[in-house]
Order: C-alpha cells, then sequence, then structure tokens
C-alpha cells in the first residue's frame, strides 16, 4: 500500500465518521498496463492532469516546461485545480473540525510557488488539521518538504 492509498482509506473512513474533507490527492494515470502519468484529483472527484510523458521532445512550443524525470508537468492544470482548494479551507460551516489533504508536497508540486506559499499559509493556520504526504529524502533536499518535517507541529510516519 503506497501514501495515496492510504490518504484515500483515511478519508473514507473520516467520511464515513462525519468529519469534513477537503483537498485533493494525485492518482496515476495508466494506458495498457503503463504509468503515462499522473492527475490531480479534489476529494469531490474533480481531476485534472499533473502530469503526463512527453509526447515529442522539443514540443513545449516555446513555454518554460518543468519536469521531473521523464515527466513534464502541467503547472496551469495543477494550479486551476489545486490552489482554489485552499482559499476554502477553514471556511465557517458551524464552527466544526475539518481534515484539509494535500497529497502530496512533492517534486512536481512544488514548481507552483502558489502553492507552496499556500501549504504554508494552511499549516499556520490552525482552522484545520491536514492529512498530508511528504517524499522520502533522497537526493537534493526539496526546502518545503524538509520544512514541513521539521516542523514541531507535525507528525511523520514512514510508509
Amino acid at each position: 500500500v503506497g501514501k495515496t492509498t492510504l490518504v484515500q482509506k483515511a478519508c473514507e473512513a473520516l467520511v464515513s465518521s462525519g468529519v469534513g474533507v477537503e483537498g485533493f490527492y494525485t492518482e496515476e494515470v495508466r494506458e495498457g498496463g503503463r504509468r503515462v502519468g499522473f492527475d490531480v484529483v479534489t476529494v469531490t472527484g474533480e481531476r485534472g492532469h499533473l502530469s503526463r510523458i512527453r509526447d515529442v521532445p522539443g514540443s513545449s512550443h516555446g513555454r518554460r516546461e518543468y519536469t521531473v524525470g521523464q515527466y513534464v508537468v502541467d503547472l496551469p492544470s495543477f494550479e486551476n485545480l489545486a490552489l482554489p482548494l485552499f482559499r476554502n479551507v477553514g471556511s465557517a460551516d458551524g464552527g466544526s473540525r475539518k481534515v484539509f489533504v494535500i497529497d502530496e508536497i512533492g517534486k512536481m508540486e512544488l514548481f507552483s510557488q502558489s502553492f507552496i506559499r499556500a501549504v504554508r499559509q494552511t499549516l499556520d493556520s490552525t482552522s484545520c488539521t491536514i492529512l498530508g504526504t511528504i517524499p522520502i529524502p533522497k537526493g537534493k533536499p526539496l526546502g518545503l518538504v524538509e520544512e514541513v518535517r521539521s516542523r514541531g507541529d507535525v507528525k511523520v510516519f514512514t510508509v
């Protein structure tokens, strides 16, 4: 079982016990048994591209291209789906506590400066509990990931 599967199961359990859950997770996209990318999926089921394997080398049409390995990150698609979720965090609904899901705070997502700011603001607010995922460190440390890992108010479980 991976991080996202665990997050999905936790969300199901929280919802079935009456806890409000918002946010997003990332999901592998497969074609013919082969992983071709990742989608960002909101807890309510909206879906958008996070990344795809590049079709044709050099097909970036002059735009800045963000890549992780063989994957090209679709920053506008990710930001259009994920960022509005942060704006609603902690919006009043009778004062009941909510859980906000961020799966994941990883290399692809961290190309977005707006995402980094939104994660920091959400972590610093006390309006909700966050269920998030971060990668196990390998290679060059990722600033925000290490910041999250070292916070005193964060509990890290290794999966």
